[in-house]
């Protein structure tokens, strides 16, 4: 099963996913954090976060969490997500896959701003910021929608509860 948490910088997907990784194994679930800023880290080799570059590296995060999810391991993929045909692929390609969207306000995000990407946006030292140089494409379709509100259990309860649902827990 892939979990692929949508939403902007400093919406919560990594602290999200790391905690709901934890609940999956500690259900005695195989689960691994695919987490976007991480796997740049990883990959290393000088992407960019142009639209283009942003493009290349969230089909790798989609054929990455295809790739482990065939070998039977939970993905929690914390990405951007930015181009609603590789969510449309994802709906082609996974097994088992359910698309979350953390819906922050914009002035929330930029009252967060933990790593400045917003405010340097809006000074003009910081570029290709979705949400303030390049537009955000909403997802047209997720499976669940949370607002976070910073409480993550409060975030991590209803995507297990969507997991049980479908059968997917044991």
């Amino acid at each position: 099963m892939v979990i692929w948490l949508i939403g902007l910088a400093g919406a919560g997907k990594s602290s999200i996913g790391q905690a709901l990784a934890a609940q999956l194994r500690s259900r005695g679930v195989a689960a691994v954090l695919l987490d976007g800023d991480r796997f740049r880290d990883v990959v290393d080799d000088g992407l960019g976060h142009s639209t283009g570059e942003r493009r290349i590296n969230g089909m790798r995060m989609c054929r990455m969490s295809q790739f482990l999810e065939e070998q039977g391991v939970a993905v929690v993929a914390c990405v951007l997500s930015n181009f609603p045909e590789q969510q449309e692929w994802n709906r082609q390609h996974l097994t088992r896959y359910l698309e979350v969207f953390i819906d922050v306000p914009m002035h929330v995000l930029e009252e967060r701003d933990q790593k400045q990407l917003y405010s340097g946006a809006r000074l003009g030292t910081i570029k290709n910021v979705v949400g303030i140089d390049i537009p955000f494409v909403r997802p047209p379709s997720p499976d669940l929608v949370l607002t976070n509100d910073g409480a993550i259990s409060a975030q991590v309860d209803p995507i297990l509860h969507a997991l049980r649902e479908r059968e997917w827990l044991p």
